[in-house]
């Protein structure tokens, strides 16, 4: 009996040992600094956790790390952080596990800020497997991302594409444990191996612990939730991850190290732009369901960050399933949903929706988004977004650029516009009048007419509004431009009151969401 007990022990351990070790996720990139990265894998059982690389494909260089269990199963996460590293430099390696070797990858650690040099960024989110199209995501990087940036960039793609963000839904279901490898990681190995990767929780990752076992972002949060909220600079960037789910989305904790962090990016100079990453969106063109009262509460304070510091800021989003670009009012902040990589597309008149003043464009798409970052003159820094649409349902697209818009560091106004008519008194009707004011003018090289904002009061403060209105130059919902053919220079008042003075002013804004001054002050009466 212990010769038969022996000897299958034997054997099961020679067959553990004559099993082939094999990749189920091949390396991915994390939490890069400019002299340390953080590179992850995983295989079907264990071994030792070895990284190889180099300045050259020679390699010559060997880090240790460690590796942890998925879940119940013999598979096992490696992760293996290299120190000593240059910035903004090169850099060459592979990963090792027992007999499984993976081919030869680059990377480029990120620059200094006052180094000024320019890159790009990545944005798309809600890749979750749609069982109509189960290929969508792999499809969005392989044909669309990977040769977007061969043809517009040239070069690598480590050369030219720092880092990918995506604000949730990475997979369908969160505690599903296939779905991490086959449905996300799998797709898209051939971009994460070469830039590093920076998610935030949407709904459908189910605060899965396999979420916080694959993911190794930075620890400069709130420990008590670790990885749930953090942020990670890049050159002049500052990239904040913020959870906007239920239950977490209105936590103190969160909000009150938000604040922080922005108070301390307010006194750092060498951050000129702020990008804040969540889920839910605060307004939606095309499905209003999805909306977020706490995302609001994160805008707003974005808003004050920018027009206290003079940094501007734009918060990515996704949840619904479609692409939209707007920009509040008053504060130089953009509002950017990077939906959708792969989940089934929000199509126009699928859900209710909601034209908002704020947003200029809205596609119902599949796609991703490109963040230029131009520091080739420090004094004049800017960031172009970009849209890179694959279509949809009903018509393709070869990654077509459908959406743009430049911002830059500095504030350069618009000249004050010339308020002409009514004014000095004139007296007009009751139905109401239209408020006329000379066209636009700037400085600024390339700046065109891009916004008008009228006011008109009871009293010379503009403390008792009677109109309120804000155009912009086009406004795209359902398919069709509703400002087309409106040059901005005029607005129609409403009904008035009879035997009352009014005040009227107006101002200006250009395509980089710089303001003029107001308008002198006109007055007009009614009969």
């Amino acid at each position: 009996m212990k010769k038969t007990i022996f000897l299958l022990a034997f054997m099961s351990l020679t067959i553990k040992a004559q099993q082939k070790t094999e990749f189920l996720i091949r390396p991915y990139l994390q939490d890069a600094e400019p002299t340390n990265i953080k590179i992850l894998w995983e295989t079907n059982q264990g071994g030792e956790s070895i990284v190889e690389w180099g300045p050259t494909p020679k390699l010559g260089k060997k880090t240790s790390g460690k590796s942890y269990a998925v879940n119940y199963g013999p598979s096992r996460i490696h992760e293996v952080q290299l120190t000593g590293l240059k910035r903004f430099t090169e850099y060459y390696y592979r990963v090792r596990t027992a007999n499984a070797v993976s081919e030869i990858f680059q990377f480029q650690t990120p620059p200094f800020a006052e180094d000024n040099e320019s890159f790009n960024l990545l944005a798309m989110s809600d890749m979750q497997y749609d069982r109509n199209y189960p290929g969508k995501f792999g499809e969005i990087v392989n044909e669309g991302i990977l040769p977007f940036l061969k043809s517009h960039y040239g070069g690598e793609i480590q050369d030219n594409l720092a880092l990918v963000m995506i604000p949730g839904d990475l997979v369908e279901n969160g505690s599903k444990y296939h779905q991490w490898k086959e449905h996300f990681f799998n797709p898209a190995e051939g971009l994460f191996a070469q830039v590093p990767v920076y998610p935030v929780l949407g709904n459908h990752e189910r605060n899965s612990l396999y979420y916080f076992k694959y993911f190794s972002l930075p620890e400069n949060g709130d420990p008590a939730y670790a990885e749930h909220w953090w942020y990670k600079d890049y050159g002049n960037i500052r990239i904040i991850g913020l959870n906007s789910n239920e239950g977490y989305d209105d936590l103190r904790e969160q909000r009150e190290w938000l604040k922080e962090v922005l108070d301390k990016t307010a006194k750092n100079q060498k951050i000129d732009f702020v990008f804040a990453q969540l889920h839910h969106p605060h307004k939606s063109e095309l499905w209003l369901p999805g909306e977020s009262e706490s995302t609001g509460k994160v805008v707003k304070m974005l808003e004050e960050f920018t027009t206290r510091t003079g940094k501007p800021s734009l918060h990515f989003f996704g949840h619904t399933h479609a692409y939209s670009r707007g920009q509040s009012r008053d504060h130089k902040h953009l509002w950017v949903n990077v939906a959708t990589a792969g989940g089934a597309i929000d199509n126009w008149g699928e859900f209710e929706g909601r034209d908002y003043d704020e947003f200029t464009f809205s596609d119902d798409d599949y796609g991703f988004v490109m963040v230029e970052v131009d520091n080739a003159d420090p004094q004049n820094a800017k960031m172009t977004i970009k849209r890179v649409s694959r279509g949809n349902e009903a018509m393709f697209r070869n990654n077509l650029l459908t959406d743009s818009i430049t911002i830059f560091k500095k504030e350069k106004k618009p000249n004050t516009p010339d308020a002409q008519s009514p004014a000095n008194g004139k007296v007009v009707e009751i139905t109401g009048t239209l408020l006329r004011a000379k066209p636009f003018k700037s400085d600024f090289e390339g700046a065109f007419h891009a916004a008008s904002h009228w006011q008109v009061s009871t009293d010379s403060s503009f403390e008792t509004l009677v109109l309120d209105s804000w155009k912009q130059y086009e406004n795209w919902y359902y398919k069709e431009n509703r400002q087309q053919n409106d040059d901005l220079t005029d607005e129609p008042t409403k009904r008035l009151e009879k035997s009352t003075q009014y005040f009227w002013r107006v101002r200006y804004r250009d395509q980089y969401l710089n303001w003029s001054d107001w308008s002198p002050t006109a007055t007009f009466k009614t009969q």
